[in-house]
């Protein structure tokens, strides 16, 4: 009876094993391979200049903790990542209660709000690079309406960070909303009627019914945010290219200024080992989080 069940069990999971194959092929190849690959370069000399690529152990790292450069990159990150996270996702929260309202026009509005989560982030750069022109920029122009100097925001270094973050907050709250509009719509709405008729007023319901409702997407959209803003690369390379003096330059724009400007592959590996760390440490962190609401 016992090697009936068995072999019933192996039946159904060889079938399992084919269907995941084409996956599983593809994550090997894209995901592992390039990763292993990474760790493995990291550890030599390696450039495409030169023919024959020198095994030089932890050097590439060695270097990395002197690299002032890094350190600049590393804390730009991270001022990127804190000052954008909690924008694009209280943004994306408070868009969401406002077009989750059963007024006409809200899906034209979400469609609107949408728009810049699809279009390239690429080609939005440049669009915001134009509006930020302290010659010809749209914002120059109200600012010269009320009084205030035009200021060229993309060339000073106390403004240029806080130009190329509104222009990701701006791309990703659309994204955001999506998220946390599914999930308003999940909440049953008798929980509002009964904290209504128990006299609880709109802070009340937010605080008690609102939040707790919406721990498991703020959560998500906050992984995401995270993840999106440590490895912030298009808009700081079309705007900036990691200036005014690096005020703007990232972990990302530095690998690649190391990769394909200066040619030394090798270091450019570990920036991006060490990256894959930050962000596995960080998704760890979150998926315990997950875990922990799971039980709650």
């Amino acid at each position: 009876m016992m090697m009936t069940v068995q072999r019933g069990r192996r039946r159904r999971v060889h079938p399992a094993y084919l269907f995941m194959a084409p996956s599983l092929t593809l994550i090997a190849v894209f995901v592992i391979w390039p990763i292993a690959q990474a760790l493995w370069m990291s550890a030599y000399d390696w450039s495409f200049l030169q023919p024959r690529h020198a095994f030089i152990g932890t050097a590439n790292y060695v270097e990395l903790i002197h690299d002032e450069r890094f350190w600049n990159a590393l804390r730009v990150t991270a001022i990127y990542t804190l000052g954008t996270v909690p924008a694009q996702v209280g943004l994306g929260l408070a868009v969401a209660i406002a077009l989750n309202q059963r007024l006409r026009g809200t899906q034209l509005f979400r469609a609107a709000y949408f728009f810049p989560v699809i279009s390239s982030l690429a080609v939005m750069a440049i669009v915001w690079r134009f509006l930020l022109d302290p010659d010809i920029g749209v914002l120059s122009y109200w600012l010269s309406l009320v009084g205030l100097p035009r200021t060229d925001w993309l060339r000073s270094t106390d403004l240029a960070l806080p130009g190329v973050m509104l222009v990701g907050v701006w791309k990703n709250v659309g994204f955001h909303m999506v998220l946390l509009l599914a999930g308003l719509q999940a909440i049953p709405e008798p929980h509002y009627e009964a904290a209504a008729i128990d006299g609880a007023g709109p802070w009340n319901r937010f605080r008690h019914i609102t939040l707790p409702g919406l721990r498991q997407p703020m959560l998500f959209a906050t992984v995401i945010a995270v993840l999106g803003s440590l490895q912030a690369f298009d808009q700081v390379f079309v705007m900036t290219r990691g200036g005014p003096l690096f005020t703007t330059e990232t972990l990302v724009t530095y690998m690649y200024h190391q990769g394909f400007e200066l040619f030394r592959m090798g270091y450019a590996a570990a920036l991006a080992w060490v990256l894959f760390l930050i962000v596995l440490v960080g998704s760890a962190i979150q998926l315990r989080l997950f875990r922990y609401r799971e039980v709650d």
